[in-house]
């Protein structure tokens, strides 16, 4: 599940995943990294959403109202996924890693955990995260009661940190309009398959 249902609010309320970066919507550098590594992608979006299934693949609108953050795309993927294993990527970074499913799958395994969440350093990073469908229930519950914050909710269950300190910049993403212009020249976007969004 790519997570781009959020208001933009540090970007002056714009849909962040559709505003354009080195000539294309910053979704499309995302997925370019994102949907090689998956079975099956899923988008969650709350707004522009015919933009969105213009690329391709099926669009997910949050079931809790008022723009409740990641973990209500969260829910929504394990709620609709195919598979027993569901992961997520925000829409904002770009770099993200090539491997990181696999990674996230390593460490989960190994670990028998619940959750695999991505870290650099000593800062997790849990909107890149891979976790069993069957945690369902328990977010679900979780977001009935009000709770809105993926740490808080992950701090009961079994989870495995994977560390990423050999790609730490992949997990840069873009916030505002000044981080979107300054990102502009960035070589690593290079050139990429064209985009389906215009």
């Amino acid at each position: 599940m790519i997570l781009a249902g959020g208001k933009g609010r540090r970007m002056g309320g714009v849909d962040k995943g559709l505003q354009v970066i080195a000539g294309r919507p910053m979704i499309t550098w995302v997925l370019d990294r994102f949907a090689p590594q998956v079975d099956e992608l899923l988008i969650n979006a709350n707004q522009s959403i015919p933009r969105y299934e213009h690329l391709g693949y099926r669009v997910v609108r949050d079931q809790v109202e008022g723009f409740a953050g990641p973990l209500a795309g969260l829910e929504r993927a394990l709620a609709m996924a195919a598979h027993e294993l569901v992961v997520t990527a925000p829409c904002d970074s770009p770099f993200l890693p090539v491997n990181l499913v696999a990674r996230l799958h390593a460490g989960l395994r190994d670990a028998r955990a619940e959750l695999a969440v991505a870290r650099t350093g000593e800062q997790p990073h849990p909107v890149f995260c891979l976790c069993q469908r069957r945690l369902h229930a328990d977010l679900t519950s979780y977001l009935a009661s009000g709770g809105r914050k993926i740490d808080a909710w992950y701090a009961s269950l079994n989870v495995i940190e994977v560390c990423f300190d050999d790609d730490a910049d992949a997990f840069s993403n873009i916030n505002t309009a000044d981080e979107l212009r300054a990102h502009e020249a960035d070589p690593r976007f290079g050139s990429g398959p064209t985009s389906r969004l215009t």
